[in-house]
């Protein structure tokens, strides 16, 4: 299955700039102009009668919206409105009998917004393809036909077979399958899922029967949640975003004024020609139009929220993209972030003439009987090996020490596992032993030692293995500048191991919540921006009190999308690097989408004032800028 990008890229209906039927009509239309500018420039005009209807309709055509809007807040003097600046500039160029520049002024000015509705719509790819995917029937067991999926309720089972869509969070009663979630992890493997197994609305079974027993219905299911979730962080503005919106209340009404002052002070006072200076404030109106400047932040937020989106990264608002191309360093929980948060057996070291198979025989053997987790990873291991359990009897748990029993099979029947330390209270333990304990624990390790009357068998080291590519993320954020530091509540041991082995300096364990939130205002204080990384569960003041919070693996956990302000749907931590790429990425783009606006503008409003600017060309410059502005943000929405 194709990764999310390609699912979305493969969509019916892919947006194309061309394939767009306003965009397309525009363009032959200014097509058409072009010719008639061109004879103007060179002398040659048409005649009245071709050129007046030719550029009256036009203008009718495509800017009569822009006029009844801009005269309607001329009427209410509500002089921030955009469409003002167009009207006035119009309305002047009529006056003046250039119907052409009138013309080119709607046609342009029409093509630059068709091109922002555009770029908007292209940035919300992402999510329209979620909606798009988004199941809308399902099949419940016992019931023939299909029912919408708002009918179905927790508890019911819902039927899905291979190749449909799982249409609500479930939890599987029946069959097994490999299940597509590229939808909502933006991970492309299939992963397999068996009785027991949760199962998420939206994603794709690609092979098996299932049956599933409905958690949520649908108006809660994880696909709805990132859905509203990423749709609401459109409306969480960026930074400069919010600052563009209040600088654009005051700027439309001081372009006005300015427009005005460029005519009266030049013939009022000073008794030059109307007409000139006239044409100098519609300059003024055109190039002052802030188009550029309002765009230049909204679709460069959103094609970076989209593309993130369809790797599996729900970004709750603009200014979180922001913030990650900005944080300095990143706290980092070990356990389910570093590590996989699962014990696996790391060492198996038989002494005193047993074999490995031996010695996991008989630990397997024993943990047969308990469900704890180190226990599971013994017998997991055994398993690994194909190495055949021994049976035992007289199981006897000993609460927070070990195990003991009797195998069937030893000769030296009676056997203990567990700590050291409750090993020796039966059997003796020698020096060999104490410093391999000794060793294991000082890389963080949980050890397990299995003995028998006769002797100490071996021990069994095991560890939270660390996640493979967390040496290439943490690789990158040093390449990126930024500090890692693991902030966590296990043990020192473990915790300086896993820095050791992965390259990071600064280590906090053993550390409670309001420890990590401790840890979190210091690291504020020396960095100023900071993100923290955890799993979105215990990690929450700390994820709350950071810059911004990043939940690990949050597909399907509430407190993690809802804790976090960018939820990582899957476990895929070299999002984390992209993510903290994207966002300089996106800054960088704002910058330069700024700096061309305002420079654009100051530089015809300098032309204006000393009167050597024209029409035609502020047009050009005000359009010509606004494309550059939309086209250099939609690069985001591809950015690798």
């Amino acid at each position: 299955m194709p990764s999310s990008n390609a699912d979305i890229d493969h969509l019916p209906g892919k947006m194309t700039l061309l394939g767009n039927r306003q965009v397309r009509t525009l363009l032959i239309v200014i097509a058409m102009i072009v010719p008639f500018e061109i004879g103007s420039f060179l002398g040659f005009r048409a005649p009245a009668w071709v050129e007046v209807p030719l550029f009256l309709g036009v203008i009718g055509w495509f800017g009569h919206g822009v006029i009844l809007s801009g005269l309607k807040s001329l009427a209410r003097f509500r002089l921030s409105n955009i469409n003002v600046l167009m009207t006035v500039a119009i309305l002047g160029a009529l006056y003046l009998r250039q119907y052409q520049e009138a013309a080119i002024v709607v046609t342009l000015f029409a093509l630059g917004e068709a091109m922002e509705s555009f770029g908007v719509e292209k940035s919300q790819t992402a999510i329209n393809a979620l909606v798009e995917r988004s199941p809308k029937t399902a099949t419940v067991k016992g019931g023939g036909e299909r029912l919408p999926i708002d009918q179905i309720q927790i508890g019911q089972i819902v039927v899905i077979r291979p190749g449909e869509q799982i249409p609500l969070d479930g939890e599987v009663t029946e069959g097994s399958s490999l299940v597509d979630e590229a939808t909502i992890t933006g991970e492309p493997i299939p992963k397999s899922k068996h009785i027991g197994d949760a199962v998420y609305a939206g994603t794709l079974n690609t092979q098996g029967y299932l049956e599933a027993r409905v958690t949520r219905d649908a108006k809660d299911s994880t696909l709805s949640r990132i859905i509203k979730l990423t749709a609401e962080s459109a409306e969480k503005k960026a930074r400069v975003e919010q600052f563009i919106d209040r600088f654009s209340a005051y700027y439309t009404p001081l372009i006005i004024v300015s427009a005005a002052l460029i005519v009266v002070i030049p013939v009022v006072i000073l008794g030059l020609p109307f007409e000139k200076w006239f044409t100098q404030a519609l300059t003024i109106l055109i190039i002052g139009c802030p188009c550029a400047l309002v765009m230049s932040t909204p679709i460069a937020v959103f094609s970076a929220i989209g593309n993130a989106t369809g790797r599996g990264a729900l970004i709750k608002g603009g200014r979180f993209i922001e913030v990650m191309g900005s944080i300095k360093a990143i706290a980092l929980d070990k356990t389910r972030t570093l590590t996989r948060g699962e014990p696996v057996v790391s060492d198996v070291i038989p002494i005193n003439g047993y074999s490995t198979e031996e010695l996991l025989a008989c630990a397997a053997g024993i943990e047969n009987f308990s469900e704890h987790p180190l226990a599971q990873s013994i017998v997991a291991k055994a398993d690994e090996m194909d190495v055949a359990v021994n049976d035992f009897k007289n199981f006897q748990s000993v609460l927070g020490k070990g195990v003991k029993g009797d195998c069937l099979v030893c000769s030296d029947s009676h056997h203990c596992l567990g700590s050291i330390r409750f090993v020796s209270e039966e059997h003796a333990v020698q020096d060999e032993v104490v410093k391999l304990v000794e060793g294991f624990e000082k890389q963080g390790k949980t050890t397990v030692v299995l003995s028998s009357n006769k002797a100490v068998r071996g021990v069994i080291a095991i560890t939270d293995e660390i996640r493979p590519e967390s040496r290439q993320v943490v690789s990158e954020l040093r390449e990126l500048g930024i500090a890692p530091v693991i902030v966590t509540g296990d043990n020192g041991a473990s915790a300086r191991y896993v820095a050791s082995s992965l390259g990071i300096d600064e280590v906090h364990s053993e550390l409670l919540p309001d420890g990590k939130v401790d840890v979190l205002n210091g690291m504020l204080k020396e960095y100023g921006e900071v993100g923290m990384l955890g799993d979105g569960v215990n990690d929450a003041p700390a994820l709350a009190s950071a810059s911004v919070g990043l939940a690990m693996g949050a597909i399907g956990s509430d407190a993690a999308i809802e804790n976090a302000d960018i939820a990582l749907m899957g476990n895929n931590l070299l999002l984390l690097p992209f993510l903290v790429r994207i966002g300089r990425a996106a800054k960088s783009t704002i910058r330069f989408n700024i700096t061309a606006a305002v420079a654009t503008k100051l530089l015809f409003l300098g032309l204006a004032v000393a009167g050597h600017s024209t029409i035609t060309l502020a047009i050009f410059a005000d359009v010509g800028v606004t494309v550059l502005v939309i086209l250099n943000s939609l690069r985001l929405y591809s950015f690798e």
